[in-house]
């Protein structure tokens, strides 16, 4: 056989470790699928075979990316946490006055929770109390520094005076009143989420609206 008919021979193709795409999606589209579903029908009600079926693979092919559904729900809030502690980081880099500097982490913060397709942070808030406490530990240092964040901006809104009546539980009132936006917010039915984020923001500084033009 000639060097040319040699080179010409495929290789031969990897037994074992399923593939989906070009480089390795498989894991990546398990995550997302996996979100979807345990938001919309919970953690406990989603099974393996709803996950492989989501993905359009066999049942037992996804053990080569997690061991556990267990794995796959740490995974998603760990994505979650780091994807939405990436987009804050930004917005507390640039150089904005306190008040607006809130306003964007709320602006941010509702994006996250309510954008097509988004499903991790809303996974993370209701789907916690599923999570087993080695996961849990690992993630709390993601959370302490995803609160931080808000803690400078909120304390430095204090010190501006343009908070008129503020208070130590500020930071858990406003992400109860955000969080809570997952249960009752429907896109394209009386706000955006940019004019949620100024409303929330007027509700939570309790200032009036202003005044229009006449």
């Amino acid at each position: 056989m000639s060097d040319a008919a040699v080179q010409a021979v495929p290789a031969p193709k990897k037994r074992g470790r399923p593939q989906k795409g070009e480089g390795g999606g498989l894991r990546a589209e398990l995550i997302e699928k996996s979100a979807e579903l345990f938001r919309t029908k919970g953690y406990d009600n989603t099974t393996v075979r709803d996950i492989a079926a989501a993905t359009g693979i066999q049942a037992g092919s996804w053990f080569y990316h997690f061991k556990t559904k267990q794995d796959i729900l740490a995974a998603i809030m760990e994505q979650g946490l780091l994807r939405a502690l990436e987009e804050i980081e930004a917005v507390a880099a640039q150089p904005l006055s306190p008040s607006a500097l809130l306003h964007r982490l709320v602006e941010v913060h509702l994006h996250a929770l309510l954008a097509p397709d988004h499903h991790f942070i809303a996974v993370l808030l209701y789907e916690w109390r599923s999570l087993d406490q080695a996961s849990r530990a690992r993630l709390v240092a993601l959370k302490d520094r995803y609160e931080a964040i808000w803690d400078e901006a909120i304390a430095a809104l204090h010190q501006s005076g343009a908070w008129v009546t503020p208070s130590q539980f500020d930071r858990l009132l406003i992400f109860g009143a955000l969080n809570w936006t997952v249960q009752w917010y429907k896109p394209g039915y009386g706000a955006d989420v940019q004019q949620l984020a100024q409303q929330a923001m007027r509700f939570i500084l309790r200032t009036p609206a202003p005044v229009e033009a006449q």
